[in-house]
C-alpha cells in the first residue's frame, strides 16, 4: 500500500514539474515579442496627422508651374505603369440631347387582351367563345375564367392578334382592354 501510495505521489509530482517547466518556457517565448500598442483612432472632425517626408513632397509639388506639373504626370505615369485618365469636360455633365437627336421611343410589338367585364345576359356565349379562343380549356374552366374577370385572355401577342381577339369577345358580350 505505502509502495502505491509513493508511486501515485511521484507521478503527480512528474506531472507538476511538466507542466510548470511547459509554462515556463511559454512564458518566455511571449515575453521578448513586442506587443503592438493600438492607436486610438482620431474622430472625422480631424485631420489625420501628415508624415514629414509627405508634407515635404506636397510643398514642392505646390511650388511647379503648370509645365513642371504635366511633365511630372507624365513621369509617374510611366514609371508606375499607370493608363491614361479620361479627361471630364469642364462643366463636368455632358449635355442633354436634343429633341432631333433624341432616340426614337421603342414600338410596343407584345400585347396583353385583357377581359374586363362581361354582359351577363351573354354569359353563355361568352363562356363559349372564351373555351374557343384558348386551346385546351373545357367548359368549367372557361366559365371559372370568365367569372373571375378581370383577367388576362392572352399574353405577349403581335398587334393583329391582340386586335382579333377583342373583336370576337367584344362580338359576344364581353369589354376587353389590350395592354
Amino acid at each position: 500500500m505505502m509502495n502505491t501510495l509513493r508511486m501515485v505521489s511521484q507521478r503527480r509530482m512528474h506531472q507538476l514539474r511538466q507542466f510548470h517547466n511547459c509554462m515556463t518556457y511559454c512564458e518566455a517565448a511571449v515575453a521578448p515579442a513586442a506587443v503592438e500598442k493600438l492607436s486610438i483612432p482620431l474622430p472625422e472632425s480631424v485631420d489625420k496627422p501628415i508624415s514629414p517626408k509627405i508634407e515635404k513632397l506636397a510643398q514642392e509639388i505646390t511650388t511647379l508651374n503648370l509645365i513642371e506639373v504635366s511633365e511630372l504626370s507624365d513621369l509617374l505615369k510611366k514609371r508606375l505603369n499607370l493608363p491614361d485618365a479620361p479627361v471630364m469636360p469642364m462643366g463636368g455633365m455632358v449635355m442633354a440631347k436634343t429633341d432631333e437627336e433624341a432616340v426614337p421611343e421603342r414600338v410596343k410589338t407584345s400585347f396583353t387582351v385583357k377581359l374586363t367585364k362581361f354582359d351577363d345576359k351573354q354569359k353563355v356565349a361568352l363562356i363559349k367563345e372564351i373555351k374557343t379562343l384558348i386551346p385546351g380549356m373545357n367548359l368549367v374552366q372557361a366559365k371559372k375564367f370568365v367569372e373571375s374577370a378581370p383577367t388576362d385572355v392572352k399574353s405577349d401577342v403581335s398587334k393583329e392578334e391582340a386586335e382579333q381577339l377583342k373583336a370576337a369577345i367584344v362580338k359576344v358580350g364581353g369589354e376587353v382592354e389590350i395592354v
